[in-house]
């Protein structure tokens, strides 16, 4: 995976969609909502779910959100989300319809999670249960951040699982599961087989998906300012995104 700096704006998604049919893949923390000082103070803006329904419709169907956070929890926030989607960095994949893709998710062991636990407790951390992993937040406690990656990696480590690193946040998942994994999966059936492939999304596991994209024709857009990334354009903030995508 090449980085480099991103060049700017993309072109409309118009001025896209006229050369081939275009699909996106969402990130959600960062791109559709502002980030929050923990992941339940999130602020959605009212309609967002419907307003990707909307926008779904206009692709005709090929738009998924690909997050690091659960399906369930993301409907927690906006509500019942008819379109496809990737959750837990890929780990749960279904299409608009609610099928299962690929492999199938596996839920964390019992022996990550509790360790998981007692290191949050012991170290003033948030800790985030998720279907098919588990993490790290240390937003509210800045310094525990270099501790909770190492611990996290060697954890992950011991009993084969990955760590990723995000914006504050640590987390086990899976070692098959990352964003550019589900979006290969969405690219093989329909309606996203042979579409020209953008993701948008602001964090370091988003670069998997930037990659995927480009391999398949398409490419990245960053959201956010930071420097190095193999997205080839970018979008200053979430409200920026809304205004490309036409929400």
């Amino acid at each position: 995976m090449t980085t480099g700096t991103a060049i700017g704006a993309p072109p409309t998604l118009a001025s896209l969609s006229g050369k081939a049919p275009v699909s996106l893949f969402l990130d959600f923390d960062g791109t559709l909502v502002d980030l929050a000082p923990g992941p339940d103070e999130i602020k959605p803006r009212t309609g967002l779910a419907d307003d990707l329904v909307a926008l779904s419709h206009r692709l005709d169907g090929r738009v998924a959100i690909v997050s690091g956070r659960g399906l369930a929890d993301i409907e927690k926030h906006i509500g019942t989300l008819p379109i496809a989607g990737a959750g837990s960095h890929g780990s749960d994949i279904r299409t608009a319809d609610g099928n299962a893709l690929g492999e199938g998710a596996q839920g964390l062991p019992e022996a990550i999670e509790r360790e998981l636990r007692e290191f949050a407790s012991i170290n003033a951390l948030d800790y985030e249960h998720k279907p098919h992993g588990g993490a790290l937040h240390y937003r509210a406690n800045p310094q525990a951040g270099e501790a909770a990656h190492a611990f996290a990696e060697q954890l992950a480590d011991k009993h084969g699982w990955a760590a990723q690193s995000g914006k504050c946040v640590v987390e086990i998942v899976a070692k098959s599961a990352n964003k550019g994994s589900a979006v290969a999966t969405f690219l093989q059936t329909p309606p996203f087989a042979g579409s020209r492939p953008f993701f948008i999304g602001d964090d370091l596991t988003d670069e998997a998906g930037f990659a995927a994209c480009a391999r398949a024709g398409g490419g990245g857009i960053l959201v956010g300012d930071r420097a190095e990334t193999c997205a080839a354009y970018r979008l200053p903030d979430v409200s920026s995104v809304h205004e490309w995508l036409e929400l």
